[in-house]
């Protein structure tokens, strides 16, 4: 009964940071939706992808197999690890932008964040997103899932390439001594 619950929780408890915290934000008058750095299309069919998956792994924890294949138990194991760890970088991540969050390219000035995880990676927060979703694909053994995962971190990573391009025009040599010391994603 405990597996189901902590897989629930942690996406539940991301979202409401995520949208709470964004409501936070626009109280204050800071606009969080910015910009897609990529084509519309892509850019919001993997957003909104990532909670297909999700809600996928959740459902199958409680009962509802979407399985082909039945998974050794160390793959479980695996996969939930990868969930867990996952969600945490995403928490922390999303905490440690602070008021520098944005859904999508800034539309006006944010501070480049360098500290905590960002001192690790400069995408902790996609790092995490991509291991709940490669986590999603293992734990449900399931080939639609894993094509849908592996489809969704390609398109991220593209928005990443471009966050980048847009992060290099906002903060110049700033943001290329960062890209020297830290690693894109691990």
């Amino acid at each position: 009964m405990i597996e189901p619950l902590i897989v629930t929780v942690l996406p539940v408890l991301f979202l409401i940071l995520l949208f709470g915290g964004g409501a936070l934000l626009r109280r204050r008058g800071i606009d969080v939706d910015g910009t897609p750095p990529i084509d519309r299309r892509p850019y919001y069919f993997s957003k909104y992808s990532i909670l297909l998956v999700w809600a996928a792994m959740v459902i199958h924890t409680w009962g509802i197999d979407l399985s082909l294949v039945k998974i050794p138990s160390a793959i479980r194991w695996l996969s939930l690890g990868l969930w867990v760890s996952g969600f945490i970088l995403l928490l922390v991540g999303r905490l440690g932008l602070g008021d520098s969050f944005r859904i999508g390219s800034a539309k006006e000035g944010t501070n480049l964040r360098v500290n905590g995880l960002f001192c690790l990676s400069r995408n902790p927060m996609y790092v995490g997103m991509f291991a709940t979703l490669i986590a999603s694909g293992l734990y449900c053994a399931n080939p639609i899932l894993l094509v849908l995962a592996v489809l969704i971190i390609a398109v991220h990573h593209a928005i990443v390439r471009a966050e980048e391009r847009h992060l290099r025009d906002v903060f110049g040599q700033d943001y290329e001594a960062y890209c020297q010391r830290v690693r894109r994603y691990v």
